[in-house]
């Protein structure tokens, strides 16, 4: 690791660790330290090599799978071409949203294919799975956050119809990004061609729902939206079940489990501040959409 360390600069993002941007065998590389959680080096390995070909993800170059403190494990990647997709739709006209927009619903329907056996979280570079059970009512239960009964009672209510809408849905799991939104997007700002899909640390087997309610939890962006939904109705994700006039609703409610996660976390960053924000509306309102915009129209 020690040969990177003249050319590393920090780069933004990364939950499990710190991330750097350096010079690799001549090439522009991204170098990822495994502080918090080792085991994950091999997992987001794997992931990588099982996607690539079918999703733009970067290629491994190198990989430490174990190693301690002094000395983490570490997954060496190269640096994908483009610019943070958040920053290129900040400026971006209709046509290139619509377009962006067909392309992110592409790639969900592609994560939407990759079946797995069951629920769960990812254990080593196998791609074991280790099950996670429980219910959302529990899963609150056990987190603080200071609700009077009566806003719990409302968010009970949204879980109640949350969990009703996802046993009506497609009954089965596939790969899930865990983290599908613009802040892990690249594109090219001539073109706006996807041009990588990148922070795999959240990934997991689960709904195939789940990456369009993260894509679409704090969006305003009825364009974009529009052209996302459009290619999914399209797709074989909803063609078993009818739901396919409901699917933000759908996708909201495989969002909830990670909405919650992140809003148990609400004075770490902004982020996690507007998830608790939008947690609270739901409580206070009874209503999954909790005054979000309506995504689905035609336009």
């Amino acid at each position: 690791m020690s040969d990177f360390a003249a050319s590393a600069v920090p780069l933004p993002g990364g939950y499990q660790g710190q991330t750097y941007a350096v010079s690799a065998g001549g090439e522009d590389a991204v170098l990822k330290l495994y502080l918090k959680d080792p085991g994950r080096a091999a997992v987001d390995a794997a992931l990588l090599q099982l996607v690539r070909g079918l999703l733009p993800v970067p290629r491994v170059l190198d990989v430490k799978r174990e190693g301690a403190s002094d000395d983490p494990p570490y997954l060496l990647t190269e640096r994908l071409p483009g610019v943070n997709l958040e920053v290129y739709l900040s400026t971006a006209g209709e046509d290139e949203r619509r377009y962006v927009g067909k392309q992110l619903g592409e790639l969900l329907a592609r994560l939407s294919g990759m079946p797995f056996r069951s629920f769960g979280l990812f254990r080593d570079g196998d791609l074991a799975i280790e099950p996670l059970r429980g219910d959302l009512e529990q899963y609150v239960d056990s987190l603080d956050l200071g609700m009077t009964p009566t806003q719990r009672e409302g968010l009970e209510s949204v879980f109640r119809y949350a969990e009703d809408l996802l046993a009506e849905g497609v009954e089965r799991f596939c790969l899930v990004h865990s983290d599908f939104n613009p802040k892990n997007l690249l594109v090219d700002p001539t073109t706006g061609r996807i041009t990588g899909l990148i922070d795999w640390e959240f990934a997991h087997a689960g709904s195939p729902y789940a990456d369009l309610g993260n894509l679409l939890r704090f969006s305003t962006d009825q364009v974009l939206a529009g052209a996302v939904l459009d290619v999914l109705r399209g797709s074989g994700l909803l063609q078993a079940t009818g739901l396919g006039e409901r699917l933000v609703d759908l996708g909201r409610a495989a969002d909830l489990w990670a909405l919650l996660d992140l809003a148990t976390r609400s004075a770490e960053h902004e982020v996690a501040a507007a998830a608790h924000r939008l947690v609270f509306r739901m409580a206070d309102t009874g209503d999954l959409s909790a005054g979000r915009p309506d995504l689905d129209v035609v336009l």
